[in-house]
């Protein structure tokens, strides 16, 4: 997962489009246009270039529907299961939201270019790894 894994060909492509949306801002600014771009309440800017925060918003909207499916996933699983088991899960889904603000709220663009840039079981290991997880398969294991 590292940013080497990029076709040459679509690096070539983003490093054409990043010089060239630098090129019309630089015009569009000589002509009075805005010389800071406006700040969000809501959501803390990125830090990185323009072009690794372009790259790393992309990214990022990957990663949130990532999450969205994994979510799903479980949810489907959940209407077949007896109420203990439904209780897991849904205990399984409160971590799954814990882990999604967790990354949703990292601000460097590196850390979505470098960890997520290819989307594979991040998800499906953070929520394994976590120690809340792990009380779970326990607790399954004692009840059977």
């Amino acid at each position: 997962m590292t940013i080497g894994v990029m076709s040459a060909v679509t690096e070539a492509q983003f490093q054409a489009d990043c010089r060239s949306m630098a090129s019309d801002i630089e015009t569009w600014e000589g002509e009075g246009g805005s010389a800071t771009a406006p700040t969000s309440a809501s959501a803390p800017s990125m830090g990185g270039t323009a072009c690794q925060v372009e790259w790393a918003e992309r990214i990022k909207r990957q990663v949130n529907d990532e999450f969205d499916r994994v979510a799903r996933s479980f949810r489907s699983v959940a209407l077949k299961q007896s109420d203990a088991e439904r209780a897991d899960t849904e205990a399984i889904l409160v971590i799954l939201e814990h882990k999604r603000a967790e990354v949703m709220s990292r601000t460097q663009a590196g850390y979505f270019i470098h960890d997520w840039q290819e989307i594979s079981d991040q998800v499906r290991l953070m929520i394994f790894h976590d120690a809340r997880y792990q009380a779970i398969k326990a607790r399954k294991v004692a009840r059977r």
